[in-house]
């Protein structure tokens, strides 16, 4: 049984058709890659997928619950967006670390503030226990009461992924994680994402890591216009392009 449905999403700016007809699913434990050219509407599915946009059409859904459904108002009120985005964690390309924090403060923050303000329970120093042991897992130890301008950008990254998972998402998006980092420390980040997909984590990733989509995913979509172009497994979609308009995405991305 698929974990997230996402039906006939569409999504306007102004006369601008950003993304038209999405239609996919996702399996518990399963990896998919979004890959495409720049303006192909990736990005915009995510924030759509997490409510930071809005869809113009379109149903989503988790589980047995309706998040998001067009024709029903009552999926749309803003109480209920903020409770439905725990259902997914976002990664941004650019960190949005609080500055003001340390690491640790970082990734605890948003549950401490649930626990004080929705009285959900939680003591905080079991949520500090695990902040402490998601940062130990991402190879931060000894960094823990850092503050972001004290770490190096891949460091950051890692920071972002241990707070997205520290709201215990069913479904881990990231946005281009390593198109902010120099090359060396890519590989750092992308360690840590082929950890998670091995634990059998459910994540969206979109990239522009061709080689590690094909690597650690198990389907992949390629977008472009707002279309969803192409959808299949990597080899499907890597080794044996049924679209032209893949095969010239992928012919150039070979040539850069």
């Amino acid at each position: 049984m698929a974990i997230l449905e996402v039906q006939h999403i569409e999504k306007n700016f102004g006369k601008t058709k950003v993304l038209k007809d999405i239609n996919f699913s996702l399996e518990a434990g399963e990896v998919l890659a979004i890959i495409g050219s720049s303006g192909s509407g990736k990005t915009t599915l995510l924030r759509c997928l997490n409510f930071l946009e809005t869809p113009d059409t379109g149903r989503i859904t988790v589980g047995d619950e309706v998040l998001f459904d067009a024709a029903d108002p009552a999926t749309q009120r803003e109480s209920e967006i903020r409770r439905k985005r725990l259902h997914f964690g976002l990664v941004f390309q650019s960190f949005n670390l609080f500055p003001q924090y340390t690491a640790l403060e970082n990734v605890t923050l948003a549950r401490e503030l649930m626990a004080k303000g929705e009285k959900t329970g939680e003591k905080l120093a079991d949520i500090r226990r695990e902040g402490e042991a998601l940062l130990a897992k991402m190879g931060l130890q000894d960094r823990m009461g850092n503050y972001p301008h004290q770490l190096s950008g891949g460091q950051q990254q890692r920071v972002a992924i241990a707070r997205a998972l520290a709201m215990k998402p069913d479904i881990l998006c990231f946005d281009e994680p390593t198109s902010a980092l120099d090359p060396e420390l890519t590989g750092e980040v992308l360690k840590v994402i082929r950890g998670l997909a091995e634990q059998h984590t459910t994540m969206i990733i979109v990239t522009h890591e061709m080689s590690f989509a094909r690597d650690v995913a198990d389907r992949v979509l390629f977008m472009d216009g707002g279309l969803v172009v192409e959808e299949g497994t990597p080899e499907e979609v890597f080794g044996n392009p049924q679209q032209v308009r893949t095969r010239q995405f992928l012919e150039k991305y070979a040539e850069d």
